[in-house]
């Protein structure tokens, strides 16, 4: 886990948000832009992996070049302790981990997402 106050590019973690298979993810401050944003970091067993850090560089640049409602905004890729990171938008609510322990998502939602 990274520390409060470290620094990943421009971008300084302010408390962690979760984690997951493919990531561990920080609230973050955009100081330069005084703005809240999500930091996803490869944890380090995963970051020693080249073709896991060519998944996720892939998963940064799919998502960077998509524009829509239901898909968070990547604001940038960087490196962090030697590991890359994608900065995003943060959003808040129920994770999709959350959302799916409630059961099926009727038919209305899934058209609208």
């Amino acid at each position: 886990m990274l520390a409060a106050g470290t620094r990943i590019g421009r971008f300084r973690v302010v408390a962690p948000l979760g984690a997951g298979g493919m990531g561990e993810v920080y609230l973050g401050r955009d100081d330069e832009l005084a703005r809240d944003v999500a930091i996803k970091v490869l944890p380090d067993a995963v970051a020693r992996d080249a073709e896991a850090v060519a998944r996720f560089r892939r998963e940064a640049t799919a998502v960077a070049r998509l524009s829509h409602p239901n898909v968070v905004v990547v604001y940038d890729l960087v490196e962090g302790g030697g590991a890359p990171a994608i900065a995003m938008e943060r959003l808040r609510g129920q994770s999709v981990r959350e959302r799916m322990r409630e059961g099926p998502v009727g038919l209305e939602l899934a058209l609208r997402v």
